[in-house]
């Protein structure tokens, strides 16, 4: 009898253990909230940090230099540069050829005689 109250008690401890399914614990207090909830109380404590005086505020040097520092840390990354270029370039070309195409399109409706094609840079 002893062995079967062990194996339930256990049995039933591990099941609320894990509540969520995944094997991990049960989300609780502030976690288990909806978003709207969490949002409402935490905006309660800006405010009241605000009234009391405490609550932090940038100024325009102070956040031109966490910029600044997060740009650096950005910019330290190669491969990330890299990539942010290639699409750049990638972005501006197919700009320049939709607009070589919309030129030459106009360009045929209104006036066949000009002849040939216009040059571009």
């Amino acid at each position: 009898m002893a062995t079967s109250k062990t194996g339930s008690k256990s049995a039933g401890g591990n099941a609320q253990k894990s509540g969520s399914g995944n094997g991990g614990p049960a989300k609780r207090g502030f976690a288990a909230m909806d978003e709207n909830q969490q949002r409402e109380i935490a905006s309660k404590g800006g405010q009241a940090a605000h009234q009391k005086g405490t609550a932090h505020e940038f100024d325009s040097e102070e956040a031109r230099r966490a910029g600044q520092k997060g740009g650096e840390a950005v910019s330290r990354n190669r491969a990330h540069m890299a990539d942010i270029g290639r699409k750049g370039g990638e972005s501006r070309q197919s700009a320049s050829r939709a607009a070589a195409a919309a030129a030459t399109s106009a360009g045929n409706v209104g006036g066949a005689d000009k002849g040939g094609r216009q040059g571009t840079k």
